[in-house]
């Protein structure tokens, strides 16, 4: 079987070439082969398959097997993937995914994609939408108790669970420890990924996150659409920023007319393979 490996803004998968012929078990695969010392290394796999209503589908699962909604990094890779290979000549394209159909503009520079905006959909505060139990109907800077510490939280949904934590540094947070505090607390029933994220002016966030099913991981493309959100909902930044991440910047904006969220970064490819 080929494989592609990926990443944006290191936030790294293994993809897949599925539009002629389906595979058989991808969340044993993402199991096996994401490890990092026995396998090919990655945060998960990411499928490309054949749409009835975009021009492709994107499944994605994570380091442990489960299946995700959305990838923000993901997804530009697959427009580089499909562009790069020969599927399409499109530089407007239609993705399928579990959290809707996402549009992608891409950006081709010497006949390769090297950055590609997405139109991440809405993004919601609403608790039942996220989902979020106990704190009301919007979670926004509410205090909560967690790992035995107190933090303020923002709990935003783009197509998956963010939980949203602004503190005053987080370059000596011990994520390993916290994170998984916040994925399995039962406030959230279908755990969360949180991010972890300090305000430096109003136009710029740095941000670490801890992905549900993968851990501590170099980017998340939806984390950062839902901090830059939560920022801006709770009047810390303006509409548009850029997220500074381990693995790389994301620009991110809030079209408030069409109600959506943009989100624009590179994508690049590292290597390809064989495996059995």
């Amino acid at each position: 079987m080929k494989f592609t490996k990926m990443h944006g803004c290191g936030n790294d998968y293994i993809y897949i070439d599925c539009t002629k012929e389906p595979m058989e078990d991808p969340s044993g695969f993402s199991v096996k082969y994401s490890d990092r010392h026995k396998g090919i290394g990655a945060d998960g796999l990411i499928t490309i398959n054949p749409s009835q209503v975009a021009d492709f589908r994107m499944a994605m699962y994570n380091a442990d097997g489960s299946e995700g909604a959305m990838c923000g990094n993901g997804i530009r890779c697959v427009a580089k993937y499909v562009y790069d290979k020969g599927l399409t000549d499109k530089t407007h394209l239609k993705v399928e995914t579990k959290a809707g159909i996402k549009e992608l503009d891409l950006v081709v520079e010497n006949g390769k994609v090297s950055k590609v905006r997405v139109d991440m959909g809405a993004a919601t505060t609403q608790a039942d939408r996220i989902p979020v139990v106990g704190l009301g109907d919007e979670v926004i800077h509410k205090p909560v108790n967690v790992a035995g510490q107190d933090w303020y939280m923002t709990c935003v949904s783009v197509g998956n669970p963010h939980a949203v934590v602004f503190v005053n540094n987080i370059t000596h947070m011990d994520l390993a420890a916290i994170g998984p505090k916040f994925e399995y607390h039962p406030m959230f029933p279908d755990r969360v990924n949180t991010e972890f994220a300090h305000v430096i002016d109003r136009k710029n966030i740095e941000m670490r996150v801890w992905e549900r099913g993968s851990g501590e991981t170099m980017a998340c493309g939806t984390g950062a659409t839902a901090t830059a959100y939560a920022a801006w909902k709770c009047g810390l930044t303006d509409k548009k920023v850029t997220v500074h991440l381990l693995g790389g910047d994301l620009e991110i904006e809030y079209d408030e007319k069409r109600g959506t969220m943009l989100m624009t970064g590179a994508a690049a490819t590292v290597f390809e393979g064989e495996v059995d």
